[in-house]
């Protein structure tokens, strides 16, 4: 490393130093020929004498000033430079807290301003990851806790060797199961693994599909779906079976979380050459300090109700990032607590043959 900074000083100063000498050579060629064509032979020698006097001291003084400001500059450069190499070595460490002074240089500042850009956006990374961790480990200590208060019960006698208690026990490790499928599918989706089968179809018939699906929640909510949908095809260019995977679940949540007598409006549209799809709900609504995080992973704004009703947390996360793989996105906006919310899914538009 300090050969390195040794390097690039010396390098800094033989280029200014070459500019000197180039601009000296170039006054001198430029003054010779200019006082052969306008001197007179006999008062040649002594006029080019005395321009060779003082480019000769305007090199000496051109040469001290450039080595000056050479050291000057190589100081500047190489004390933010040295700054930055250490705060990434500690960064490299662990230390994602660590951040640079900005100089007052434009072009330092750049690069200043973008490596602490860099370290936020790297600290931002590990916080989400130490929130991962612990999250999953606490989702999946519920279904643990569970079967273990169930073994503990059945050992101790308090429990009956019935059907009923190893019906109960199978539905927390079914629910331990559809968790970590959960994982394995968010990992799979984020890394770009997914498998998808672009074709051209009626998103109409998707979403008629994943609501007859979903009718029998529907009636055991007491809730109403409209579909409000053109009678001409709306073709789209994605994967159907993927589609249907995100309409599973944005409709699905909108049934958990919209209470009795509620309505679920469902509608299909044309917006900017792309296909729309929006799930609007009459139920609990997002707060508008939880809507810049509804997608990220095992993020809930209301934790004990998702809880309770089986959610990992990530499925908006999964759905999210299978629309993006399909060259779509969704966004989520709501008016407030209890004044439900609209989930939107975009995806490209295909195109008829």
């Amino acid at each position: 490393m300090i050969h390195f900074w040794r390097q690039l000083r010396w390098q800094i100063i033989g280029a200014q130093m070459l500019v000197v000498v180039v601009g000296v050579v170039a006054l001198s060629l430029t003054a010779n020929a200019l006082l052969e064509q306008t001197v007179s032979p006999d008062q040649l020698a002594t006029v080019r004498a005395t321009v060779i006097q003082a480019l000769t001291v305007a090199a000496i003084a051109a040469t001290i000033a450039g080595l000056t400001t050479s050291i000057l500059l190589v100081q500047v450069i190489l004390r933010s430079l040295r700054s930055i190499a250490r705060s990434s070595q500690r960064i490299a460490a662990g230390r994602y807290d660590e951040r640079v002074h900005v100089p007052a240089s434009d072009e330092l500042r750049a690069v200043a301003e973008s490596f602490n850009q860099m370290a936020e956006a790297l600290e931002q990374i590990e916080q989400r990851r130490v929130a991962m961790i612990g999250n999953v480990a606490h989702e999946l200590r519920t279904p643990l806790a569970g079967i273990e208060g169930y073994l503990e019960g059945l050992i101790d006698g308090v429990l009956p060797n019935a059907p009923e208690t190893f019906i109960d026990m199978q539905h927390e490790v079914r629910r331990l199961r559809r968790l970590v499928d959960d994982l394995q599918t968010l990992s799979r989706v984020e890394a770009g693994q997914i498998s998808l089968h672009f074709t051209t179809f009626d998103i109409n018939d998707v979403i008629r599909r994943v609501v007859a699906q979903l009718k029998p929640q529907v009636l055991d909510g007491c809730l109403r779906i409209v579909y409000e949908y053109n009678e001409w095809p709306l073709l789209t260019y994605a994967d159907p079976d993927r589609v249907a995977q995100i309409l599973l679940n944005l409709i699905g949540n909108a049934i958990r979380y919209t209470p009795e007598g509620g309505c679920i409006t469902i509608r299909s549209t044309i917006a900017d050459e792309q296909v729309q799809v929006s799930v609007t709900d009459t139920g609990i609504g997002i707060a508008p300090e939880h809507l810049p995080y509804i997608f990220e992973r095992f993020y809930r704004a209301d934790p004990s109700r998702s809880r309770a009703s089986g959610g990992s947390g990530i499925g908006l996360t999964i759905a999210r990032h299978l629309a993006w793989a399909m060259g779509g996105d969704i966004s989520a906006a709501s008016a407030g607590l209890g004044k439900g919310s609209t989930f939107t899914v975009t995806l490209p538009r295909g195109s008829e043959g």
